[in-house]
Parts: structure tokens; C-alpha cells; sequence
């Protein structure tokens, strides 16, 4: 392509070779590494010389190179190998496990991240040994892994290695006994409870797996732990060594696990031994061992970067008192995480409930003191603000210039005044109901919705909020009683819960007012029970350019889709957009649909769960024949099992020579045997895009390269 538009160049006046060397250099930063070294540096002589200089070939990133395969990889390792000094080949889950000899061309790896790769014991033992220069390591524990198997040059390596980040399958310590210079350690626990023949596990590690973790250079402490018991039992034999004695350098320690995590007598004694100790940076607990306590007086902050109390029954009151001191300077704060804290922005907990208004002082003296928050999550609760002028939510959140992602429930984006009024109905509606399909036609929506709202909606409250964060890039606006209908380890929700009172006024100008957020990359709306036509995801789509994540469930009435002719809509204008989620009960993906979709030139990922809904075949056959990119097709929805497995199985025999990494699942949602199907979709596309979850400041920033 170079090639051929050199001449196109030269009769402009413009040649793209007549650049400097450092210009070309970072236009070439754009271009994925197997595509300099195997095509671009083939064109010239000089391209040929500036794909191999050491800016380009020192960190190689496969984790998202859904068109590298086998052979690529081996040629990219035999040109480049020893160039390379960190290689990521995260989620490459299509590669096969012999894809990993290859590595070992790699004498100088410093960094590796192969999770989400198929690695036996004996692979990694072969190309550990030869990696004598590797400080950081990600890798998978699956069944079957075997730690006597390593050999004594792979525990060499091993033993040097600082940074380790194990995604665990099965109930196993994998290569931590063998790290005995750990200073960063993050643990995933992904074990189910059950085998595939419905066996139940037990937490007890495996027969020869009884060696014992080395923490005492442990500075990091991470543990992201998926639902069910065996994962709660595996991880407490990680802390049982931690309760005997804490690293004293440690400053990040953090648990997330969802539901309940008891606390027991050595994580209670691991608990106190860290309040004399240590000095934290980072935080985040088992909701079970902060609630009741006086855990968060006695812990001591050196300067915090990150704070996680998810879930957690913190009140305003003991959140400024013990962790912010009573308004103490906290500018070192960049990410906070209150998801679920019910009762975080009210004096106390005892006697309120979750649905009272919040005291905008508490707030003040957070937005006051934690100033530099690029990060913050409030979504799951009811946050009313009260009708005192200039305390609203928003208008508080307005003073936090440096947001680049936030998390709000619906009913906190309200006007205090809109709240109470009753909701513009039309007559055209269908009652919000979970009763039979009501067949309607194609709603339409004004083209003109900005200028016929114009002042209602520039004087509300989110209008302004969405103005005064022009530079945010992830936004997330989900109400406080959603439920997705897939959850990770259960059979599908037949029923959600009503939406909140107060964000029955929540609809289609709040959405306009996102369109001011230029820089927009991530949005996520689900739950807004007024959304009538859809008009504002138009505007989106038109002024927020840069979207590449977009995340709708639930929007308007429950009965229909209300909003399918201004999605498509915004669809024609979504060239950048690579990741669709979409979730409606009575959803048609029919002919016009994909249609539409077919604009979103850049799609890799599309994920489509629907209750009652339906599907045409042909359509998205069509869909996918036309949009190249795409790798990822989940569609759960109301069609027959019939229906479903041949559609799938057209879609793999059509296009999986070509797409190496296609990933696709149709199902029926309310299956009873949708969790095993479920089970074998990639832990990538499992996490960041098939389940939904809020993800602003679900981790602390830069936690993993």
C-alpha cells in the first residue's frame, strides 16, 4: 500500500519517505508488529531498516492480533526474537499450545504475558529454562498442571522472577512456590464448583502441592475471585501464610470477591498484624470483613492511589473520619470504587434507608479532598440529592476536572424537580409489561431533537456535568435495581426489578448530553425507563467519534424495542466502534439491524442477549460475510436449540479458515444448559464484554502491562 501511493504522493507535491525518521517512527507505532516485520518492511529499503529499529521491535503486543496465527507467530520469533524484550500474548486462546515453542527464540524476554494460552507443564518448563533474563510472568494453572514436571533451569528462572500474575482453573499453588523473589502477585481464582460430569471439587490443593508460598518481599497483593465456595477455599490457603507473617513492605493488599467471604481467625490475625505494620496504598476487602468493624481506624495510609469498598456498608460518616481523616489532603487518590455502598454518602447507616437523600457535605468534602480522582465508581445505589441549590450530585462531580471514567445510578442524574413530575407518556406506548409480544412498527424520532429541547436540556444538571468533563473516555449510567439477565454461574433471571422512582425521568435528553463528551471511547447505559425514541444515541453517535465500547440493556419499555430506529441510526456513524453489547428482551437482529451494523466498519465483537428475542438467519450470515473483522458473534437469545446450533455452525464453516480467532456462541438463554456453554467461552470475551458488570475502577489502574 505504501508503495502504491508514493506516485499518488509525488504528483501532490507529498511524499510520505520525505518524512523524518522520527515521524515515520511513530506513524509506524500504530502498525501491529507481525504486519512491520512480514509485510511493511518488505516495501523499501528504508521502511525496511525503520520496522526493525528497537523502539518497534522491543515490545511486541499479540493480545489483540485477532488475525495472527501459527505460522506468524514462528516468523515473527525467527526475525525478531532476540529484539524482543516484553512480549504480551494475552488471550491468544486460538493459537496452539505448540505455538509456544516458539518463544523460546526470545533469549532476552523480560516481561511475558501468555494468559489465556494453552501451556502444559512440560511446554513452560521447556521455554522457562531457556529465559534466564524473565522478571514477569502471566500464565494459567488448568487441570492437569503438574509442578513436579518443571525442571531445575525453569525453577532457576522462577526464582528470579519478581512480577507474577496466575490465573487458576484448578485448585493448585501452580509455580508461586518456585517464585521465591515475589515482590507483585495477582491471583485470579476461576475454579467452578463442579466438574463437566456435575462432580463436585474440593479446595484442597492436589498431592505434591504442599510447598509454601514465599511473601516476604511481597510489596503487591491481588485476588479476583470468581463466584462459588472453592475458589474461597483455595485463596485462604494463599493468605494462611500471610496471617503468619506480613511482609513488611507490602503497600497494596486486595481482595475482590462477590457475595459472601467470611472472615475467619487468621484472616482476622492477617488483618491486625497489617494495622501494626504496615503503611497501604491500595485497598479493597471481602465486603464481610470491613462491615461492623474497626478495621479501617486502626489500618495506616501512606499515600493512596486506590481505594475499593464495593459493596461494603460504609457510611459517609466513617468514610471521612477513617479514611479520609475529616477532609485530610488525599491529592495521591486516583481511583475510587463505592459501587454498592448504599449508604457511603449519608452521616450514618442505622436508622436510614437506601432510598433517603444523600448529605451533599459528605460528597463535598470528598470531591474537596480527593481532587485528582480520574477514576470513580458510585453505581448500585440510590444517590437522591436533596433541593438545595448548588448541591446536587452532579454539580459537585462537576469540580473533579481530571475524570477519565465514571459510574453513576440512573436516579442520581435526575433534576430534583424533573424527579417528581410524572414521566411524558405518548399514546403510542405500550404498558411496561412482561406479558406477550405486541407487534409494532419502526418507532420514529425527531432529526432535529437537539434544537427542539435545546434549553430544557442545557440547563439541567447532567447537561452541565457532561460540559465540565469534556475529556472523559468512560462513562457508565446504570440504574440502581439492574440485574442482567445472564449471570456467570446461574441459570438465566426470567424477571428484573422495577426501576427506581426517581429515575423514571431518565430518557432521551440525558442521553443527548452525552454527546458533549468529545472523547468518549466506553458507554454503558442500562435501565432508563423513559427512553421514548431513542433520538439522543443519534447525537452520540454523531459527535462521539472516538466510541469504542458501546453497552445498551434494558432501555425504555420492557415490552418492546422503542429505540431501534435511532440505534440504527447511530450505528452509520460508528467507525471506530469494536465492541457491541446490547441487551432487550423482545430484541429482532433482523435484516435492517445488521444492516446497520454493517457500517460499523471496525466491529470485532458483538454480543446480543435477549429474552424472547428472535433472529434471522440469513441476515446475520450476511452480516458477518460483510464485516471482516468481526471475531466474537454471542447471541443468547429466544430461539429454538434447532435454530440456534445450525446457525452457529454455519457461521464456524464459513468463516474460521480465514478468522483464526472466531469465537461464537448461540444459545437459547433460558436453556437449562446455557451455564456449560457458557463455561467454554474465552476468559477475554467472558470478562470484558459476554457478562455484564460495571468495570470503572474495578481494579487499580496499571495493575498488569
Amino acid at each position: 500500500e505504501v508503495v502504491s501511493e508514493e506516485s499518488e504522493e509525488e504528483s501532490n507535491g507529498v511524499n510520505l519517505m520525505e518524512f523524518s525518521d522520527e515521524i515515520l517512527l511513530h506513524i509506524l507505532s500504530y502498525v501491529p508488529c507481525t504486519d512491520l516485520v512480514l509485510n511493511v518492511r518488505r516495501t523499501c529499503r528504508k521502511l525496511a531498516t525503520l520496522c526493525l529499529d528497537k523502539s518497534l521491535t522491543h515490545t511486541v503486543l499479540l493480545q489483540k492480533d485477532y488475525k495472527v496465527n501459527k505460522d506468524k507467530v514462528k516468523q515473527l520469533m525467527r526475525d525478531i526474537g532476540k529484539e524482543i524484550y516484553q512480549l504480551n500474548m494475552a488471550g491468544c486462546y486460538w493459537l496452539p499450545s505448540s505455538t509456544i515453542d516458539h518463544v523460546t527464540r526470545c533469549k532476552n524476554l523480560v516481561k511475558l504475558n501468555l494468559s489465556g494460552c494453552h501451556v502444559t507443564s512440560l511446554r513452560l518448563s521447556k521455554m522457562l529454562s531457556t529465559l534466564q533474563h524473565l522478571r514477569s510472568l502471566a500464565i494459567d494453572v488448568n487441570p492437569g498442571f503438574d509442578a513436579s514436571q518443571l525442571s531445575s533451569e525453569c525453577k532457576a528462572t522462577l526464582s528470579r522472577v519478581s512480577e507474577l500474575k496466575q490465573t487458576l482453573y484448578t485448585p493448585s499453588y501452580g509455580v508461586v512456590p518456585c517464585c521465591t523473589s515475589l515482590e507483585k502477585l495477582l491471583l485470579y481464582f476461576e475454579i467452578l464448583d463442579r466438574s463437566r460430569e456435575g462432580f463436585m471439587l474440593s479446595g484442597q490443593l492436589m498431592v505434591g502441592e504442599s510447598n509454601v508460598p514465599h511473601y516476604q518481599n511481597l510489596r503487591i497483593f491481588y485476588a479476583r475471585l470468581a463466584p462459588g465456595y472453592v475458589n474461597q477455599e483455595v485463596v485462604r490457603l494463599y493468605l494462611a501464610v500471610l496471617s503468619d507473617r506480613t511482609p513488611e513492605n507490602l503497600h497494596a493488599f486486595l481482595i475482590s470477591a462477590p457475595g459472601s467471604f467470611a472472615e475467619t481467625g487468621a484472616t482476622k490475625n492477617l488483618l491486625d498484624s497489617m494495622a501494626r505494620n504496615v503503611r497501604l496504598d491500595a485497598l479493597q476487602l471481602p465486603k464481610a470483613w470491613i462491615n461492623g468493624s474497626g478495621l479501617l481506624q486502626h489500618l495506616k495510609f501512606n499515600n493512596p492511589f486506590y481505594f475499593s469498598f464495593s459493596r461494603c456498608t460504609l457510611s459517609g460518616g466513617h468514610l471521612i473520619q477513617r479514611v479520609i481523616n475529616g477532609g485530610k489532603d488525599l491529592k495521591s487518590l486516583t481511583s475510587l470504587n463505592l459501587s454498592g455502598c448504599v449508604h457511603c454518602l449519608a452521616p450514618e447507616s442505622l436508622f436510614r434507608k437506601a432510598e433517603d437523600d444523600i448529605d451533599s457535605s459528605i460528597l463535598e468534602s470528598l470531591v474537596v479532598s480527593c481532587c485528582n480522582l480520574r477514576h470513580l465508581n458510585l453505581s448500585a445505589a440510590h444517590h437522591h440529592s436533596s433541593e438545595s441549590i448548588g448541591n446536587h450530585l452532579c454539580q459537585l462531580l462537576s469540580r473533579l476536572k481530571h475524570l477519565l471514567s465514571l459510574a453513576l445510578p440512573v436516579c442520581s442524574i435526575t433534576d430534583v424537580a424533573a424527579s417528581v413530575e410524572k414521566p411524558p407518556t405518548t399514546p403510542n406506548l405500550v404498558p411496561q409489561t412482561f406479558g406477550r409480544k405486541v407487534r409494532i412498527g419502526i418507532q420514529t424520532y425527531p432529526r432535529n431533537f437537539g434544537d427542539q429541547t435545546n434549553q430544557k436540556i442545557e440547563s439541567s444538571v447532567f447537561w452541565a456535568l457532561m460540559g465540565s468533563l469534556r475529556f472523559l473516555e468512560t462513562l457508565e449510567i446504570i440504574g440502581s435495581s439492574f440485574s442482567s439477565a445472564m449471570p456467570r454461574n446461574e441459570p438465566a433471571i426470567r424477571n428484573s426489578l422495577p426501576p427506581c422512582v426517581r429515575a423514571q425521568s431518565v430518557g432521551d435528553s440525558e442521553v443527548a448530553a452525552i454527546s458533549q463528551l468529545t472523547y468518549l471511547q466506553s458507554l454503558t447505559l442500562a435501565q432508563l425507563p423513559n427512553i421514548l425514541t431513542g433520538s439522543g444515541l443519534v447525537n452520540i453517535g454523531l459527535q462521539c467519534q472516538h466510541l469504542r465500547t458501546l453497552s445498551l440493556a434494558n432501555l425504555g419499555m420492557m415490552g418492546k424495542m422503542v429505540y431501534m430506529s435511532a440505534l440504527m441510526d447511530m450505528l452509520k456513524h460508528c467507525k471506530c466502534l469494536r465492541d457491541l453489547r446490547l441487551e432487550q428482551p423482545y430484541f429482532c437482529a433482523g435484516a435492517q439491524f445488521f444492516q446497520a451494523l454493517s457500517h460499523c466498519s471496525s466491529l470485532q465483537r458483538l454480543c446480543i442477549v435477549s429474552r424472547s428475542g428472535t433472529l434471522q438467519s440469513d441476515a446475520v450470515m450476511s452480516f458477518m460475510a460483510s464485516c471482516l473483522e468481526v471475531i466474537m458473534c454471542h447471541m443468547f437469545m429466544g430461539e429454538s436449540l434447532t435454530v440456534c446450533k445450525n446457525l452457529q455452525q454455519s457461521i464456524v464453516r464459513s468463516f474460521q479458515a480465514e478468522r483464526p480467532a472466531l469465537n461464537v456462541v448461540i444459545f437459547p438463554l433460558l436453556h437449562e444448559d446455557l451455564t456449560e456453554v457458557i463455561r467454554d467461552v474465552p476468559m477475554r470475551h467472558l470478562d470484558e464484554i459476554t457478562l455484564f458488570k460495571s468495570r470503572v475502577a474495578e481494579e487499580p489502574p496499571n495493575l498488569w502491562w
